[in-house]
């Protein structure tokens, strides 16, 4: 019987809390997938500078790097679903701000200081929104509830870009992406406020250094989840592609807003297909392994990228490359829940946080720098070399990861 339960693919959709959790995070993705073409889209018309685009990445890491670790210490002392309404709230503030920006074509200074705000309400959201998973699921669930909650992302991720640049296409605006993102903020906090799951315990009330010390302390001793998260932080670093699709789309494989819709959205259709063969099939036996071979697969469907100049070439290595990335994405997720105790997940996730932030930002600011120096097919194709240099390196140093097997809940001794 158990068994049995283990391999029902759906079996956390069946509880309510889950759906609820589920639901909002999906209208949440799909806004900020449409935000995030919104604003590369019309900062690169406005100004035709790869190096405005890695801008975007920075001013939104640097909160991440800052803050992440005192936020993780909060989520662990407080009230964690409050935490999550508060920072959505300024998420749909700084949006507002954004989309009045973008109507009076106003200064590029307060965008990014509108996008500065936006990252320090994410730097205290991500901590705090990570332990809602386990509160709405049972533990022997954890695995299937993450590939759930990265298909959910990942169709978004899909749904997103398409439609923002059909209708960027066709109405040759962005402002009412932001309206729309800040709605879906405000909608995101609604669902969050009627879970009834059970709360996990929080950790006792201690000295802020004392609680980071603590949870840094235990990131370092659990090898695996450090091999993961380094692994991931290095690939996506090295292999942040697209951080240059709007380049792509308008100098390279001349496609203009509706195929950099597609370009944007090719990535996560692969994820999404991913998530779904992983859902229907057994528990992995060799998810270490696994998870260094899929890292390999990433580096090299970014370097084809890099080197193509066809269209639907382009769009194949996309989707591969986001089909090899969900499977670090759902390992990664499914430690994260299983190796954790509920007192520390706050902690241990902003430690996850900054790893995921310095990755996708600062990774699309390194490729926005170095694609203005060198170009971007040199930057993409430079970046798939380091990543399989990274998966040789974390191999090497962390054999844990080589020896892991099952992705299951420890048993209790």
């Amino acid at each position: 019987m158990e068994n049995s339960t283990y391999h029902d693919p759906y079996a956390p959709l069946r509880f309510r809390d889950y759906r609820l959790l589920l639901s909002g995070r999906f209208i949440s993705s799909f806004a900020n997938e449409m935000l995030s073409f919104a604003i590369s889209w019309e900062l690169w018309l406005r100004t035709h500078s790869a190096f405005a685009l890695g801008m975007v990445g920075l001013v939104q890491v640097v909160p991440v790097i800052l803050l992440s670790l005192p936020a993780g210490h909060v989520a662990d002392q407080y009230n964690r679903r409050r935490i999550v309404i508060i920072s959505e709230v300024l998420i749909a503030l700084c949006v507002i701000a954004l989309g009045w920006l973008s109507y009076t074509e106003g200064s590029l200074v307060l965008i990014y200081i509108s996008l500065l705000g936006i990252g320090i309400a994410r730097a205290f959201n991500e901590p705090a929104s990570s332990t809602l998973t386990p509160e709405t699921v049972p533990p022997e669930l954890f695995s299937q509830a993450a590939t759930w909650g990265s298909g959910v992302w990942h169709f978004a991720s899909i749904t997103g870009p398409a439609l923002a640049g059909l209708l960027v296409g066709f109405f040759h605006s962005v402002t009412f992406i932001y309206i729309y993102a800040a709605l879906s903020a405000v909608t995101y906090c609604v669902l969050i406020s009627l879970i009834k799951g059970r709360q996990l315990p929080l950790a006792e009330k201690s000295a802020t250094l004392d609680s980071v010390r603590e949870g840094l302390r235990f990131m370092w001793t659990t090898k695996v989840i450090l091999a993961a998260i380094t692994l991931d932080m290095f690939a996506v670093l090295f292999g942040g592609a697209v951080a240059l699709l709007p380049i792509y789309a308008t100098d390279i494989l001349n496609v203009g807003a509706q195929g950099l819709g597609i370009l944007r959205a090719a990535p996560s259709l692969g994820a999404l297909a991913m998530a779904f063969l992983i859902a229907h099939l057994p528990p992995m036996r060799n998810a270490g392994k696994t998870l260094l071979f899929a890292v390999t697969g990433f580096g090299l469907a970014t370097m084809v990228f890099g080197l193509s100049t066809n269209f639907l070439l382009s769009v194949i290595m996309l989707v591969l490359l986001g089909g090899f990335d969900n499977i670090s994405v759902v390992i990664r997720s499914t430690l994260m829940l299983t190796q954790v105790p509920d007192e520390m997940r706050g902690r241990t996730s902003a430690v996850n946080n900054i790893f995921i932030g310095v990755s996708n930002e600062l990774g699309a600011f390194e490729s926005g720098f170095v694609a203005a120096l060198v170009g971007p097919v040199i930057t993409v194709v430079g970046g798939g070399i380091g990543t399989i240099l990274v998966v040789l390196a974390i191999a090497r140093i962390f054999p844990e990861m080589r020896k892991l097997k099952s992705l299951d809940v420890p048993k209790q001794p």
